[in-house]
């Protein structure tokens, strides 16, 4: 029979988790006074749909990730990291621009970056970086197995990508200008791991390294792991959230969790050995070494599956900040809602680099010395297009939203197009304010105030805070389908982009 975790439970395990992160590990400011004299080395993994709720450190009671606990507990844990737009393509396109997805133009799957001259690899080059990338790509719009050709690259020399595959056993590259592909050896994520760890011992050290390791796990499908790894989790063993509460939603979390586990301690195990090959090399101290994700996956709670939805399981995702040099090695805790496009003028400003004014993200290099958060403490949550059948059958619908550490509020379109009904349906969305949570009382987001005459201050509060950030992006908050019009971007049937495979 599969358990279902008592809530108590499964909030106690949490809390312990949180506690071995955030004991003795207050606010403090950096180790050193100055920043160092030497260009820091920047290596960014970057997995694809493990939400932050899924480490032991996290207090996750299921998942073995001990290489990654031991990582936070010697690196500052954005503990309210957030995917804005919870979807592949528009993560990956602010995370390699600094901009918002309605600059960029990428803020649905399968379409190109727009207008974007200059990008991650580009700034990095010309302060003096060797620059490489390694794994997925998704933001090139020619076909998901297309040759990605170097003026596309924005800026990264050394290439082993491919554009998106889920097969990570049978997982195709392009070999640097080879436009032939390669095939990775076995599980790519080992042999996509094995490649940096090559190219950081070969590496010269004339010049730092800035590296982008992009895996694949563990996004779906579930079941791929290596067996090694899918032995170590059972369905019947499997301790359910406390917002896993449907049948329909128990047998998602069945189906699922134990294989996404299995990718999980399988990635976590290339983070071992990564790492140790950093410290190998005698680079550890003066590296930025980051760990994060590009969305979360809801798994059965709030009875849906994968992403693009404003829950914490969707939107929240795991950011660890290693700098030794910087900010030692003990762990600490901030509060900041650091998102993808924060992520470029953050490194940018911990090296005192010039920020170029088409960048839109935040700058925390000063918060995570003491200075102020210049998010004021409010993320921003959106969705333009809830792509496809499937995602609408899910209760997708275009939203616009804020988090706070305490708060998360959402507002909602109604959806334009007649979907067919799947067994998910039944969930009503009303239009205007749809969801408000307590997020401190309420962690699992099982009560909603929305429209509650109790809390209609704070629903006006929250309101207020949305109005701002939607005016800072020049958002106006309009149907999906007129965001595709406008950017020209073709739909397929069930509205997925038209990419041409």
């Amino acid at each position: 029979m599969n358990k279902k975790i008592s809530r108590r439970k499964f909030i106690k395990n949490t809390a312990i988790g949180l506690g071995s992160v955030a004991a003795g590990s207050q606010f403090l400011s950096c180790s050193n006074s100055n920043k160092p004299d030497k260009k820091p080395n920047i290596i960014l993994l970057v997995a694809d749909q493990w939400r932050a709720q899924a480490f032991g450190y996290a207090g996750d009671p299921n998942v073995k990730t001990p290489n990654i606990d031991k990582l936070a507990n010697e690196s500052i844990n954005f503990s309210n990291a957030i995917s804005s737009c919870p979807v592949c393509s528009p993560y990956r396109g602010s995370l390699l621009t600094g901009q918002f997805p309605l600059t960029n133009g990428v803020f649905v799957n399968d379409v190109p970056l727009n207008n974007v001259t200059t990008g991650f690899g580009d700034l990095f080059k010309t302060n003096g970086y060797d620059t490489a990338y390694i794994g997925k790509w998704h933001v090139n719009n020619h076909g998901r197995k297309a040759y990605i050709p170097p003026e596309r690259r924005l800026g990264f020399d050394f290439w082993q990508v491919l554009e998106c595959t889920h097969d990570y056993l049978n997982s195709e590259y392009y070999d640097n200008d080879d436009k032939e592909k390669s095939l990775w050896d076995g599980y790519d994520v080992f042999a996509q791991t094995k490649s940096a760890q090559e190219y950081i011992r070969k590496h010269d050290n004339t010049k730092p390294i800035c590296m982008i390791l992009s895996w694949g796990p563990p996004h779906d499908p579930y079941d791929t792991a290596p067996e090694k790894y899918n032995a170590m989790y059972h369905p019947d063993t499997i301790e359910y959230r406390p917002n896993v509460t449907s049948e329909k939603g128990i047998g998602e979390a069945t189906d699922r969790l134990a294989g996404y586990y299995a990718h999980c301690t399988a990635l976590d195990a290339s983070m071992g050995d990564l790492i140790k090959t950093i410290h190998d090399k005698g680079i550890e101290d003066n590296t930025i070494l980051i760990f994060t994700s590009d969305h979360g996956d809801m798994l059965g709670s709030h009875f849906a599956g994968k992403k693009q939805q404003p829950y914490e399981e969707s939107t929240r995702v795991p950011f660890l900040l290693r700098y030794p040099a910087l900010f030692g090695k003990k762990s600490r805790i901030v509060n900041a809602p650091i998102d993808a496009p924060d992520i470029l003028p953050t490194l940018l400003g911990l090296n005192n680099f010039n920020i170029p004014n088409a960048i839109e993200g935040y700058d925390y290099s000063d918060y995570l010395q003491g200075g102020k958060d210049p998010s004021d403490g409010v993320g921003f949550l959106a969705c333009y297009h809830p792509f496809g059948a499937f995602q609408r059958n899910y209760g997708g619908r275009e939203y616009r939203g804020v988090r706070t550490e305490r708060y998360t509020y959402v507002c909602t379109l109604p959806s334009t197009k007649q979907v067919e009904r799947s067994p998910y349906a039944y969930i009503e969305i009303p239009d205007g304010p749809w969801l408000l949570f307590d997020n401190l009382k309420d962690p699992y987001q099982l009560n909603n105030l929305v429209n509650k005459p109790e809390f209609s201050n704070l629903q006006k509060e929250m309101e207020q805070c949305l109005l701002k950030k939607l005016a800072e992006r020049n958002d106006e908050f309009l149907q999906g389908e007129t965001y595709v019009e406008k950017w020209g971007y073709k739909t397929k049937a069930n509205g997925t982009m038209a990419v041409f495979d």
